[in-house]
C-alpha cells in the first residue's frame, strides 16, 4: 500500500482547477442505466471510486469509454442485472444501480454494500421505498434481491433526510407507474445534479432542490449529455489546506453557492474569502485562527464531509472549539491519529473538544476513511517535521491526485508505493 510523505511548514500558493464532484458521479453513472444508448458525463473525476463503478457497469454489460474527463456509457447491450459483492464490496454507492435495474428491467441482485469501514449506515430506507411502490425483496446470502413487473408511484416520507435513499428512490421513479411524491428528500446539490440529468433524459420532476419532489413515471427516457458540478468536498479541504498553512490561493471550475455554510465558517475563522464567477480566493497570509464552533447538518449545513478538515484546521486556534457531528456520531476515528501529531481534543459522544497548540509535530499516522486521510495530509502540511499519512488508498477514492495538486500549490509531498518502503 502506498504512503505520503510530507515535510510540513510550506506555505500554499497559487492556482488550481478543482475536480468534478465525486458523490455527483457516481450517482450520474448508474442513472444511465435508465436509457437505451449514450450518455456523456462531462468533467468526471479520474478516481478509484468512479473505475470501480465503471468496473461494475461493465459487468452488467456497459461499453463505456473514459478519456479527458469525459466518460461515455453506452447501455444498449446491458443484459445482466446481478452486482455481485466482489464489485460492490469496495464502495457503498454500487447500491445505486438498485433503483435504475429494478425502474428498467424488473430485477435485481445487488450485494449488500461495502464502503468505509465506519458508521452503520443502512440501507433500509432505500428498500422500504421500493417495497411501497411495489417491489418484491428479499435478503438472501448477502445479496439483496428484487423483482416488479411494474413499479408504481407511492408516497414516501424518509424519516431521515439521505442521499442514498432519495437519489435510489428517484431513479426507480422515474419509469414507474403514475405518480411518486417524496417528502423529506435530500437536497445535496448532488442530488440536484442527478434531478438535471434525469430531466433532460424527459424525466417529469417537480420541486428540484426542495424537500418534495414529485415524480410522475414516463415509458421511456432518452440518453442525453450532463456536465458534473465541481467537486464542493475537495474545494473546501483545498481551502483549509491553505489556511492551515497561512497560504492563499485561488480556486477555479468552483461554485461557491455549493460551499457557503463552510466559507461563511472560514471567514469567522479568519480567513479573508474573495467570491467571483466560478472562482474563490482565499488569503490567510496573516492569520491567526479564531476558535469557531461547527455542527454538521444536511444541505445546505455544513457538510459532515467536512468535518474531520475542519477538526484539523481547528487544532492551531487560538483557543478552545467545538465540533458536533450530527450526521454521523461515530466519525471521529481520525482523532487519535491528530493526537498523535500533538493535537489537543477530547470527544464525548459525538462532540469534539479541542483545545488549540501552538504546532503540530510531524509523526506517522494511518486512517480508516476517506475524509479523515484528508484531516491527517492537511495536519501533516501545517505540522513541523516530517509527517508519514498511512493507507492513502482511501484518499484515492475520493480526491484526484491530491499530491500532485498540493505539490502545483508548493507543498513537499511525495507518494511512496509500497514497494519502497
Amino acid at each position: 500500500m502506498d504512503k505520503f510523505i510530507i515535510n510540513g511548514g510550506k506555505t500554499l500558493q497559487g492556482k488550481l482547477e478543482v475536480s468534478g464532484a465525486k458523490n455527483a458521479t457516481l450517482a450520474l453513472m448508474p442513472a444511465a442505466i435508465l436509457a437505451s444508448g449514450k450518455s456523456l458525463l462531462m468533467n468526471t473525476p479520474e478516481l478509484n471510486d468512479v473505475f470501480t463503478m465503471i468496473k461494475l457497469l461493465k459487468h452488467l454489460g456497459a461499453v463505456i469509454n473514459f478519456s479527458n474527463h469525459i466518460l461515455t456509457i453506452d447501455t444498449s447491450k446491458i443484459v445482466e442485472f446481478i452486482a455481485p459483492y466482489e464489485h460492490v464490496k469496495k464502495m457503498r454507492a454500487s447500491v445505486y444501480v438498485l433503483g435504475p435495474l429494478l425502474g428498467r428491467y424488473g430485477e435485481a441482485k445487488v450485494s449488500l454494500p461495502g464502503g468505509c469501514a465506519w458508521g452503520p449506515r443502512p440501507i433500509n430506507l432505500h428498500l422500504e421505498a421500493l417495497k411501497k411502490m411495489g417491489a418484491e425483496i428479499d435478503l438472501v446470502d448477502g445479496y439483496i434481491e428484487t423483482k416488479a413487473k411494474k413499479l408504481n408511484g407511492a408516497n414516501i416520507s424518509f424519516d431521515i433526510s439521505s442521499v442514498g435513499a432519495t437519489g435510489n428512490t428517484i431513479m426507480a421513479a422515474v419509469l414507474a407507474k403514475g405518480t411518486t411524491l417524496i417528502n423529506n428528500a435530500a437536497t445535496e446539490p448532488e442530488i440536484t445534479n442527478l434531478v438535471e440529468f434525469l430531466i433532460k433524459m424527459g424525466a417529469k420532476i417537480e420541486g428540484e432542490g426542495t424537500k418534495t419532489l414529485t415524480i410522475e413515471g414516463v415509458d421511456e427516457l432518452n440518453s442525453v449529455e450532463i456536465k458534473t458540478i465541481p467537486d464542493r468536498i475537495e474545494a473546501g479541504t483545498m481551502l483549509i489546506a491553505a489556511a492551515m498553512t497561512r497560504g492563499k490561493i485561488t480556486l477555479t471550475n468552483v461554485d461557491a453557492g455549493l460551499l457557503r455554510a463552510v466559507l461563511l465558517k472560514l471567514e469567522s475563522a479568519g480567513c479573508k474569502v474573495e467570491i467571483t464567477e466560478e472562482k474563490i480566493e482565499l488569503d490567510a497570509s496573516d492569520l491567526e485562527i479564531n476558535p469557531t464552533n461547527i455542527s454538521t447538518s444536511i444541505f445546505p449545513g455544513f457538510p459532515t464531509d467536512m468535518q474531520a478538515q475542519w477538526t484539523a484546521f481547528m487544532s492551531l486556534a487560538d483557543g478552545t472549539s467545538t465540533v458536533c457531528d450530527t450526521i454521523y456520531f461515530d466519525r471521529f476515528k481520525h482523532v487519535p491519529e491528530l493526537v498523535r501529531l500533538g493535537a489537543n481534543i477530547l470527544v464525548n459522544e459525538n462532540i469534539a473538544m479541542i483545545k488549540g497548540v501552538k504546532e503540530l509535530n510531524g509523526a506517522k499516522v494511518m486512517s480508516t476513511d476517506l475524509r479523515a486521510s484528508a484531516s491527517l495530509v492537511l495536519a501533516g502540511l501545517a505540522a513541523k517535521g516530517t509527517t508519514e499519512v498511512l493507507r492513502v488508498y482511501h484518499l484515492d477514492r475520493g480526491y484526484q491526485k491530491i499530491e500532485e495538486k498540493l505539490s502545483s500549490l508548493g507543498a513537499d509531498i511525495v507518494r511512496v508505493s509500497g514497494k519502497e518502503y
